[in-house]
């Protein structure tokens, strides 16, 4: 991703976040923004918390069982994403983060970065090197 990208999140999203605040402040008032504010936080962090629990117990599971628990991993960031999402003040990253506690929609960011990895391994700019046991 390009700096001027990350640029661009960093400065423009808290700003979009800031304007959406105040809209809605003057369409419902100061303690009703608040309060959505506070309980999209609260609920958000107990959602994180109970799927961050349950995919820890999946990744022992599969790993008990001899399998690598890469989709649980996968899973496992994008939840812990979702969390720093549902804390992060604002409309935009509550509703990002409450997408990424979808398992449909977790499991759609998965298929896409293995299809966008896998076309990178065949282009070449991403080369897997495997070191075989003799």
């Amino acid at each position: 991703m390009p700096l001027s990208y990350l640029i661009a999140l960093f400065i423009g999203l808290p700003i979009v976040e800031l304007a959406l605040l105040f809209e809605l402040h003057g369409l419902v008032g100061f303690l009703p923004t608040v309060l959505l504010v506070l309980l999209t936080g609260i609920a958000g962090a107990a959602l994180v918390r109970r799927q961050g629990v349950a995919i820890v117990l999946k990744i022992q599971r599969e790993m008990s069982i001899g399998n690598v628990p890469a989709p649980q991993m996968i899973d496992g960031v994008m939840i812990l994403l979702a969390g720093a999402l549902l804390v992060t003040p604002g409309l935009i990253t509550d509703v990002a983060g409450f997408l990424l506690l979808i398992p449909f929609v977790r499991e759609k960011i998965r298929f896409w970065l293995k299809k966008k990895l896998e076309e990178q391994i065949r282009s070449g700019y991403v080369q897997v090197n495997v070191k075989r046991e003799t």
